[in-house]
């Protein structure tokens, strides 16, 4: 974050927007609880060791009635098994698995969510106005395969010369962000969602190791809607991951396509306040589509971190 950056006060307010109407949005302590525990510790750069501050789950339930009953969630759900984990291994797209991608993008142009940010994108002349048109824009943003390069970084490729073999097409917005990656079997990129998560939790592929802090804040609030974490993921450490908590994936969408659409910088980090969070919310682009995006839980409740 660029200092004395100020909060973006057009962008927060069609983002709160967004919030009042996720109405799929979980609601904390009824839909689901979380148990925070105890706060993460120092992690080593490239160091897959990290002290266990938190013995149980993150998440102590969840109601998976609500994950198979409302159609984003079900269709969310069915595509975070249609990635290989690591970058450099080709993704393979199966017909299945593109209707799959549609039928997703379909349900949630249908929320509210997904319509609001259309007419505010359109009012900005960022998407066109026609539906087909705006989600062959989404498709492009989130599921469009290319090639993440060896450092993870999220610049296109070199255009192909002669003798130049293709690089593999192993990576895409979707799957970075919500799904996550690993970078020669070492590091963990991207995954950012709460549903993955708590899934890959309950399969014991995730192990919570903490919430972590900024500055003088204690302990985060168990409803927070966005969280600081470390965790493991089948063996390979995050130190610090972030995410939205409860929220629906047509919220993420939107959020995320917004703030992507609304600039052409490689990185766009954009500082908003959503209900009561302070945010920076972060978003690379590759190209035509999505690198990576996250929130920054900077302040909750107007408490600093």
């Amino acid at each position: 974050m660029a200092r004395g950056q100020g909060v973006n006060q057009d962008l927060s307010k069609v983002l709160n927007e967004l919030w009042t109407l996720d109405y799929n949005r979980l609601k904390p302590g009824t839909d689901y609880a979380i148990s925070l525990q105890g706060q993460a510790g120092y992690v080593r750069r490239g160091s897959n060791q990290a002290s266990d501050h938190a013995h149980a789950s993150l998440f102590s339930y969840v109601n998976e009635q609500k994950l198979k009953s409302i159609a984003t969630y079900a269709h969310f759900i069915n595509l975070l098994d249609n990635y290989e984990m690591s970058t450099g291994t080709a993704e393979t797209v199966t017909r299945q698995e593109m209707a799959e991608n549609h039928l997703f993008l379909d349900a949630i142009m249908q929320t509210e969510v997904m319509k609001h940010a259309h007419r505010y994108l359109v009012s900005r002349r960022l998407s066109p106005a026609d539906p087909l048109q705006f989600k062959e824009q989404l498709y492009n943003i989130w599921f469009r395969l290319y090639h993440r390069d060896r450092q993870g970084g999220t610049y296109p490729p070199k255009a192909h010369t002669a003798g130049h073999v293709p690089q593999e097409e192993d990576s895409c917005g979707f799957e970075h962000v919500f799904v996550g990656e690993t970078r020669h079997g070492a590091e963990i990129m991207g995954f950012h969602n709460w549903v993955q998560f708590y899934l890959q939790e309950k399969c014991n592929h995730v192990d919570y190791k903490g919430y972590k802090a900024r500055g003088q804040k204690s302990t985060p609030d168990e409803d927070d809607h966005v969280l600081n974490l470390q965790f493991s993921w089948k063996g390979l450490v995050k130190p610090v991951g972030s995410s939205f908590i409860g929220v629906s994936p047509e919220f993420e969408v939107a959020l995320f396509t917004i703030v992507f659409l609304m600039s052409n910088e490689r990185v766009t980090n954009a500082i908003v306040q959503v209900d009561e969070y302070h945010l920076e919310v972060v978003v690379t682009r590759h190209g035509r589509s999505i690198g990576t995006s996250y929130p920054k839980l900077l302040s909750s409740n107007n408490r600093p971190l």
